[in-house]
């Protein structure tokens, strides 16, 4: 079977997933890792599972292929965010390496996920290399960006671009800022998210020149989050279709932008799976194929 997920815009046909009841169990599993892992307040699971039914709902309107990972001991409340732990290239699925040490299991997971689903693995990052998914942004089918970060390093980067050179596709390196340290979630996709054919939602003051510089002469046209909506992941959007995306409420100077540009937004709540653990909707997905 061969995938092609190397669209970050085209339709999603297969999504895989994980529902708070899979990943979180219950509250006090909750209570046990939410300070240690770093949420800025112990999410309510019962609440939880309420959003995260509705967040599917919406997605389920876009995509008729919907897997759920199942409850893994390997794996704790952070594998909610499901994009982190896998990446997809054109013949299969890449299994990252948490740069998060409490993370480490879930790749794993995915991996025994994919090999019960016939979905083909066609790399695995290895010790010293450490790779986040959220780190990774298809910018076209033979364009990777990934960000050099605290989850990410050049290692990682140096195996995913040894995965995918078979398929002539060329992997650009971005650095990401020290922000608030290595203990804070940033990803690339933190702060750039694909909307649209040749279209991103960007907060470029947190873009290295160099690369805002490359995305432009790409043709590349560069949406802005307002600077009062970063800090509430305005940037993370996730595109189900070309210019159809999915995001989180609570930005709607974010989504004037986006309706300006022709994008239609379906927002959610998300204060407790999202908000409280910093993981907007394209940390809550993987996208496995998408129409090209």
């Amino acid at each position: 079977m061969t995938l092609a997920a190397l669209s970050e815009v085209a339709p999603i046909k297969s999504l895989l997933l994980k529902h708070p009841r899979e990943a979180w169990n219950d509250q006090g599993n909750i209570r046990n890792q939410w300070k240690a892992l770093g949420y800025t307040e112990e999410p309510d699971f019962a609440k939880a599972v309420a959003e995260y039914d509705r967040f599917v709902d919406i997605l389920r309107g876009f995509v008729t292929d919907v897997h759920f990972l199942p409850t893994d001991a390997r794996t704790g409340v952070d594998s909610i965010y499901v994009r982190d732990a896998a990446c997809v290239a054109g013949k299969g699925i890449v299994l990252c390496r948490m740069g998060k040490p409490a993370r480490s299991g879930e790749p794993a997971a995915v991996g025994d996920f994919s090999a019960k689903a016939d979905r083909p693995v066609i790399g695995t990052i290895r010790e010293p290399g450490t790779l986040e998914g959220g780190d990774v942004v298809w910018l076209d089918e033979r364009t990777a960006a990934v960000g050099h970060g605290y989850r990410t390093n050049a290692e990682g980067i140096r195996q995913f671009r040894e995965i995918v050179a078979g398929d002539g596709c060329e992997v650009i390196e971005a650095p990401l800022p020290h922000w608030d340290g290595p203990g804070d979630v940033l990803h690339l996709m933190s702060m750039l998210s694909p909307v649209a054919e040749r279209t991103l939602l960007v907060y470029s003051r947190l873009l290295p020149v160099p690369f805002r510089k490359r995305l432009l002469e790409m043709g590349f046209e560069l949406l802005e989050v307002p600077d009062e909506e970063y800090a509430t992941m305005a940037t993370n959007v996730l595109a189900v279709a070309p210019g159809k995306c999915v995001a989180l409420a609570g930005n709607p100077l974010t989504a004037e932008v986006l309706n300006k540009a022709g994008i239609d937004v379906w927002t959610y709540e998300g204060d407790e799976i999202s908000r409280k653990g910093a993981g907007g909707p394209t940390c809550l997905t993987r996208p496995i194929l998408r129409s090209t």
